[in-house]
Protein backbone atom coordinates (compact mmCIF):
# COMPACT_ATOMS: atom_id res chain seq x y z
CA UNK A 1 0.00 0.00 0.00
CA UNK A 2 1.18 3.18 -0.90
CA UNK A 3 1.48 6.37 1.16
CA UNK A 4 -1.94 8.38 0.92
CA UNK A 5 -1.96 11.74 1.51
CA UNK A 6 -3.94 12.70 4.32
CA UNK A 7 -6.36 15.88 4.45
CA UNK A 8 -4.16 18.04 5.93
CA UNK A 9 -1.78 18.05 3.06
CA UNK A 10 -4.80 19.53 0.47
CA UNK A 11 -3.55 22.81 -1.13
CA UNK A 12 -5.18 25.74 -1.48
CA UNK A 13 -6.43 26.98 -5.31
CA UNK A 14 -5.29 30.84 -5.38
CA UNK A 15 -7.64 32.58 -7.60
CA UNK A 16 -9.79 30.22 -7.60
CA UNK A 17 -11.59 32.08 -4.65
CA UNK A 18 -13.77 31.03 -1.78
CA UNK A 19 -15.72 28.63 -3.86
CA UNK A 20 -12.70 26.16 -5.46
CA UNK A 21 -13.85 23.05 -5.17
CA UNK A 22 -17.67 23.67 -6.05
CA UNK A 23 -20.70 21.85 -4.64
CA UNK A 24 -20.53 18.76 -6.10
CA UNK A 25 -16.46 19.33 -5.70
CA UNK A 26 -17.16 19.29 -2.14
CA UNK A 27 -20.10 16.91 -1.65
CA UNK A 28 -17.78 13.93 -3.12
CA UNK A 29 -14.73 14.57 -0.73
CA UNK A 30 -12.24 15.81 -3.51
CA UNK A 31 -9.09 17.23 -2.22
CA UNK A 32 -6.53 18.96 -4.48
CA UNK A 33 -2.74 18.10 -2.84
CA UNK A 34 -0.61 19.74 -6.16
CA UNK A 35 -1.92 22.15 -8.54
CA UNK A 36 -0.06 23.99 -11.40
CA UNK A 37 -0.96 24.79 -15.12
CA UNK A 38 1.24 21.20 -16.09
CA UNK A 39 0.40 18.61 -13.19
CA UNK A 40 -2.86 18.74 -11.21
CA UNK A 41 -3.01 16.08 -8.36
CA UNK A 42 -6.19 15.18 -6.21
CA UNK A 43 -8.01 12.47 -4.03
CA UNK A 44 -11.19 11.57 -3.76
CA UNK A 45 -13.02 8.82 -1.18
CA UNK A 46 -14.78 5.63 -2.45
CA UNK A 47 -16.76 5.29 0.42
CA UNK A 48 -19.71 7.96 -0.82
CA UNK A 49 -18.86 7.65 -4.30
CA UNK A 50 -20.38 4.51 -5.11
CA UNK A 51 -22.69 2.46 -7.03
CA UNK A 52 -25.86 0.13 -5.76
CA UNK A 53 -23.19 -2.56 -5.69
CA UNK A 54 -20.61 -0.64 -3.70
CA UNK A 55 -18.83 0.01 -5.98
CA UNK A 56 -16.67 3.26 -7.11
CA UNK A 57 -19.64 4.85 -9.21
CA UNK A 58 -17.66 5.78 -13.09
CA UNK A 59 -19.66 8.77 -13.08
CA UNK A 60 -17.64 9.75 -9.97
CA UNK A 61 -14.15 8.61 -11.42
CA UNK A 62 -15.10 11.07 -14.57
CA UNK A 63 -16.14 14.13 -11.57
CA UNK A 64 -12.54 13.62 -10.17
CA UNK A 65 -11.18 13.57 -13.71
CA UNK A 66 -12.94 16.81 -14.84
CA UNK A 67 -12.22 18.93 -11.54
CA UNK A 68 -8.38 17.91 -11.87
CA UNK A 69 -8.03 18.61 -15.77
CA UNK A 70 -10.06 21.77 -15.54
CA UNK A 71 -8.27 23.18 -12.58
CA UNK A 72 -5.07 22.93 -14.66
CA UNK A 73 -6.70 23.85 -17.62
CA UNK A 74 -8.20 27.20 -15.56
CA UNK A 75 -4.36 27.90 -14.41
CA UNK A 76 -3.09 27.76 -17.69
CA UNK A 77 -5.37 30.30 -19.06
CA UNK A 78 -4.64 32.93 -16.19
CA UNK A 79 -6.23 35.36 -14.14
CA UNK A 80 -9.11 36.98 -16.30
CA UNK A 81 -9.92 33.43 -18.06
CA UNK A 82 -12.09 30.11 -16.97
CA UNK A 83 -11.68 26.57 -18.62
CA UNK A 84 -14.93 25.27 -19.30
CA UNK A 85 -15.02 21.32 -20.30
CA UNK A 86 -16.34 20.38 -23.82
CA UNK A 87 -15.20 17.10 -24.04
CA UNK A 88 -14.53 14.17 -21.75
CA UNK A 89 -13.59 10.25 -21.67
CA UNK A 90 -12.66 7.67 -19.95
CA UNK A 91 -11.52 4.01 -19.77
CA UNK A 92 -12.62 1.95 -16.70
CA UNK A 93 -9.95 -0.65 -15.65
CA UNK A 94 -10.83 -2.09 -12.20
CA UNK A 95 -13.55 -1.36 -9.60
CA UNK A 96 -12.22 -0.10 -5.98
CA UNK A 97 -14.70 -0.48 -2.74
CA UNK A 98 -12.67 1.52 -0.03
CA UNK A 99 -10.15 3.82 0.45
CA UNK A 100 -9.30 6.84 -1.76
CA UNK A 101 -8.67 7.29 -5.11
CA UNK A 102 -5.78 9.45 -6.49
CA UNK A 103 -5.61 10.98 -9.61
CA UNK A 104 -2.91 13.05 -11.80
CA UNK A 105 -3.92 15.06 -14.65
CA UNK A 106 -0.95 15.97 -17.08
CA UNK A 107 -1.23 18.52 -19.33
CA UNK A 108 -0.82 17.42 -23.09
CA UNK A 109 -1.67 20.40 -24.95
CA UNK A 110 -2.04 23.95 -23.52
CA UNK A 111 -2.93 26.76 -26.20
CA UNK A 112 -4.55 30.48 -26.34
CA UNK A 113 -8.06 28.71 -26.85
CA UNK A 114 -7.76 24.87 -25.95
CA UNK A 115 -6.24 22.76 -23.18
CA UNK A 116 -6.52 18.79 -23.28
CA UNK A 117 -5.07 16.98 -19.79
CA UNK A 118 -4.39 13.31 -19.03
CA UNK A 119 -5.82 12.32 -16.26
CA UNK A 120 -4.57 8.31 -14.61
CA UNK A 121 -6.98 7.34 -11.22
CA UNK A 122 -5.15 4.98 -9.06
CA UNK A 123 -6.65 3.26 -5.71
CA UNK A 124 -4.68 3.32 -2.85
CA UNK A 125 -2.50 0.33 -4.04
CA UNK A 126 -1.46 2.53 -7.24
CA UNK A 127 -3.26 -0.10 -9.46
CA UNK A 128 -4.87 2.20 -12.61
CA UNK A 129 -8.55 2.15 -12.02
CA UNK A 130 -9.57 4.88 -14.80
CA UNK A 131 -7.60 6.53 -17.30
CA UNK A 132 -9.91 10.05 -18.99
CA UNK A 133 -8.83 12.95 -21.45
CA UNK A 134 -10.42 15.94 -20.90
CA UNK A 135 -10.30 19.04 -22.97
CA UNK A 136 -11.35 22.73 -22.16
CA UNK A 137 -11.68 25.83 -23.97
CA UNK A 138 -10.56 29.08 -22.32
CA UNK A 139 -12.38 32.05 -22.45
CA UNK A 140 -12.21 35.40 -21.19
CA UNK A 141 -14.26 35.46 -17.97
CA UNK A 142 -18.02 36.90 -17.61
CA UNK A 143 -17.63 40.62 -16.48
CA UNK A 144 -19.34 41.15 -13.49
Amino acid sequence: MTDTPGPRDAVDLPGFGPDAYGDLGKAMGIEYLEASPERVVGRMPVKGNTQPYGLLHGGASCVLAESLGSVGAALHAGPGRIAVGIEINATHHRSATAGHVTGVATRLHGGRTLATYDIAITDDEDRPICSARLTCMLRDAPEG
